[in-house]
């Protein structure tokens, strides 16, 4: 396994846990100005974009395990590498939630209590949204999420343009979701915030493993069934072009 493209994972998750997340902890609501629901959505749809022109050709900037398991599922991405990708992101997203952590304490308004930018359903949801709701939402958004990319990412799709229809998929997932759950569709973004707020963030986590990994899966199948040519759905084999990476 290429350390290098487990270094640029783990790279790519900490800069889209500290820029997404930390837009939330530190800019959301700054006093009377601060950037709101929008702004928020934007910063993590802008942490995918940098990163994707800047480590897509180094590891193919997944950034999320759902990502990972979503392009495996769609055939993609090999089998054997899923794990380490996986293990990666998550190192990333516990380092960025340390460092935004101590930047946060150092304002005298910090609330620990707040949450953290940490995902959850029912009494912490933003919006009270049920477990089921939030399920639902998700898998649903995750799914979608998949969707984009690969088709973005094909090889017929149009060369140079997919961190932008990624970024911007993000963007409007996070638009769309921020009320039911603060958004997860990433299980990585959000452990690293829940094992600093701790207690119902961690007694919430599993969902937000869950509903991303299926979701991202059904994704990868459903639009690797889409895209392939007849022959390539009765031999099995992923169509020639296809690109694996962003």
């Amino acid at each position: 396994m290429d350390t290098r493209k487990l270094a640029a994972e783990a790279i790519g998750t900490f800069w889209l846990t500290f820029g997404g997340c930390g837009s939330a902890v530190i800019a959301a609501g700054f006093p009377d100005v601060g950037i709101g629901l929008m702004g928020v959505s934007l910063a993590f749809g802008l942490t995918v974009l940098t990163m994707a022109y800047a480590i897509g050709h180094v590891s193919g900037c997944h950034l999320n395990p759902a990502v990972t398991v979503g392009l495996w599922a769609g055939g993609r991405f090999p089998a054997n590498q899923v794990v380490h990708y996986i293990v990666a992101q998550v190192v990333g997203a516990i380092i960025a939630a340390a460092v935004l952590w101590v930047i946060a304490s150092g304002s005298p308004s910090f609330n620990p209590d707040g949450g953290f930018a940490a995902n959850g359903y029912g009494d912490h949801s933003p919006g009270k949204y049920s477990l089921t709701a939030a399920l639902l939402a998700e898998f649903l958004l995750t799914m979608f999420f998949l969707f984009i990319i690969m088709g973005s990412t094909h090889g017929k799709a149009p060369a140079g343009f997919a961190p932008i229809a990624i970024g911007l998929g993000l963007t409007l997932i996070h638009l769309i979701s921020i009320p039911i759950t603060n958004t997860s569709v990433n299980p990585a973004r959000s452990t690293g915030p829940a094992l600093f707020a701790g207690g119902w963030a961690l007694a919430q986590l599993w969902l937000f493993w869950v509903a991303p990994l299926v979701g991202g899966a059904v994704g990868g199948i459903l639009y690797r069934w889409l895209s392939e040519e007849p022959s390539a759905l009765v031999t099995g084999d992923a169509p020639k072009s296809a690109q694996p990476t962003i």
